[in-house]
């Protein structure tokens, strides 16, 4: 039977007040990723980070932020493909892992950028000193070792590339745009933090219009007349185009990574990174094998490489240094001329790669460098940069090899 008695709800009051406890360090696992990255930071020296802090005890001064948060919520973030700042920002504001690296602390994005790009030596030593924890344990061994470079995309277009007398036109409208600027002070409808922001646009403008002048004369005094004009970007003066993986040109960056690893499997470790804006990888070997050195104090016994890295000089030198070199000849060269032939090094690398036993270690390359270089673009947030400059992009890609070795490497270090 039908009734006319009007159903009964529940609706929600957000006008009645609440109060909520919580315990913040209860709000995630033991085993969570964030507490792990914050326990392995904790077993690091990073006060490296604090070179330069202007706030001291006992001194007026907002204080510096916590080296040991900053880069808990950059390796957190970079773990789940996080590689934006601003993105890390909201993150704090609305996701329980962040909220608990951060906790109460207010972190602005700006803050997350000056930190990631602005400690180039402190990410270089914090990179070494976990190497250097990994051998002290006996977990890293440089008996097989393989190298590989990969373009990544960076923060500039193809427009952007233009030639000198171009450059210098835009220098004149750099020039003009801000005296335009200056101009308005005094405009009632602008306000102090807005004149600020523009002026410091104009500025900043200006600053790459010439570093791209800058640079467009650097590589027109290296260049050929048959080879035309030099360009640069007036986005990011120290990109260069390079031929991508696909086959198409792109404005780009060579990051080139050294992986030391087993070929029956477990964890791999970057141990050498190298972040170039020359695409090609033949001259590669001698400055990786520097790397190594300089973050391990030792050389691989075995390096693996593909036939990008035949070059004839640095093969010779990785020989003569006691690094068996296993490097793929290239078609190009499958019939080496007398200068080859009489070179020891060099036909002793020919005869090599013929091996039977040299060829199964040979297989091991793609397992360890390709797969590192593959997971530092699809997991590591390194698809496209989005900092301008060698230096910030170097401190990008340390970024991500330290994530990589801290959790590949997580058990031995908290042991």
């Amino acid at each position: 039977m039908p009734t006319s008695r009007k159903p009964r709800t529940v609706e929600p009051n957000r006008s009645q007040g609440v109060i909520r406890f919580e315990v913040p360090e209860e709000s995630l696992p033991a085993e969570h990723p964030a507490r792990v990255l914050w326990r392995l930071l904790g077993t690091l020296d990073v006060s490296k980070f604090l070179r330069g802090a202007r706030a001291v005890q006992g001194h007026a001064g907002r204080p510096t932020l916590s080296p040991q948060m900053m880069l808990t919520l950059w390796t957190y973030g970079i773990s789940q493909g996080v590689g934006s700042a601003r993105e890390i920002a909201r993150l704090v504001q609305s996701d329980d892992a962040y909220r608990w690296i951060a906790h109460e602390v207010s972190v602005s994005h700006q803050a997350l950028s000056s930190f990631r790009v602005g400690h180039r030596e402190a990410l270089d030593e914090l990179m070494t000193d976990i190497l250097g924890t990994l051998m002290h344990k006996g977990v890293l061994d440089l008996a097989l070792v393989a190298q590989d470079g990969m373009r990544v995309r960076a923060a500039a277009t193809a427009p952007s590339f233009r030639r000198e007398d171009s450059l210098l036109k835009c220098r004149e409208q750099a020039a003009l745009h801000l005296k335009a600027v200056l101009a308005q002070a005094d405009d009632p409808e602008i306000t102090r933090a807005q004149h600020a922001a523009r002026e410091a646009a104009a500025r900043d403008f200006q600053r790459r219009v010439e570093e791209a002048i800058a640079t467009v004369e650097t590589l027109q005094s290296a260049r050929r007349p048959s080879e035309g004009p030099a360009r640069a970007s007036t986005t990011d003066a120290e990109a260069r185009v390079m031929k991508m993986a696909d086959g198409g040109f792109r404005p780009a960056y060579n990051v080139r990574a050294a992986t030391a690893g087993s070929p029956m499997g477990g964890p791999r470790t970057i141990v050498g990174i190298q972040v170039s804006n020359v695409g090609s990888d033949m001259d590669a070997v001698v400055p990786m094998l520097d790397e190594i050195k300089a973050r391990t104090g030792a050389l691989p016994t075995t390096l693996l490489a593909d036939a990008n890295h035949a070059n004839h000089d640095g093969i010779r030198e990785a020989t003569d240094r006691g690094v068996e070199v296993l490097i793929a000849v290239p078609k190009r060269s499958q019939k080496p001329g007398p200068a080859a032939d009489n070179d020891p090094a060099i036909a002793d690398w020919r005869e090599r790669m013929r091996q039977p036993e040299k060829l199964r270690v040979y297989r091991a390359r793609a397992s360890l460098c390709e797969l590192t270089n593959a997971h530092l673009r699809s997991r590591r947030a390194i698809q496209q940069f989005l900092v301008r400059g060698l230096n910030k992009v170097t401190c990008v890609v340390l970024l991500g090899a330290i994530t990589t070795n801290l959790l590949n490497h997580a058990a031995s270090l908290l042991a």
